[in-house]
């Protein structure tokens, strides 16, 4: 492990993932953003920073994964004449799930419900929205964590990458769910 600190090849992979996971993690904070934003600000913090840590566990779940995942290329499925892999079936599900939430959050800006039905959804609201951060961060993840696989040998350099890149999106998170909050477009 102290091989790895010295080694300057090790260090450029760090740091050219942790930028990586960064740039492709801004997405992700403003998705997080708008789902919070539903929220009573007491709440929408806690649901801000729970959904992060979860799902910076489940991002470091799915770099261990990743190897399995990406093995996943036999065909299961043919339509149309052509095949599917479950690996395909994953990322088809996960954009699908994306588009879902795009338009439905779009549909809630438009038509918001009324006021005294805000505190009843509130409660149910909460585990809700940690779920949906914890898909939406594991799809929007897909394409850094592949791409982290393709860069770095060592899972340790991957997995610090990861933490960093989180810990910079929860700093970020805060005044980004803050201007989204007041610029909802």
């Amino acid at each position: 492990m102290l091989e790895l600190l010295s080694d300057p090849t090790v260090w450029v992979a760090f740091g050219t993932l942790t930028v990586l996971e960064i740039v492709l993690g801004i997405d992700n904070i403003v998705f997080i953003s708008v789902l919070v934003s539903r929220l009573p600000k007491e709440q929408a913090d806690q649901a801000r920073k729970l959904g992060l840590a979860l799902a910076l566990i489940f991002r470091i779940l799915l770099l261990l994964v990743l190897s399995w995942i990406i093995g996943l290329n036999a065909d299961v499925i043919t339509l149309f004449g052509q095949g599917f892999s479950w690996k395909d079936l994953i990322l088809l599900g996960g954009g699908l799930f994306l588009i879902y939430k795009a338009t439905h959050e779009m549909h809630n800006e438009i038509e918001e419900p009324p006021a005294e039905n805000l505190a009843k959804q509130a409660g149910a609201a909460f585990s809700s929205i940690i779920i949906q951060i914890i898909i939406i961060d594991m799809v929007f993840s897909i394409d850094s964590i592949i791409t982290a696989v393709g860069m770095a040998q060592q899972v340790e350099v991957m997995i610090a990458a990861v933490i960093v890149a989180v810990g910079v999106m929860f700093i970020a998170s805060g005044p980004i769910a803050s201007f989204v909050a007041r610029h909802p477009t």
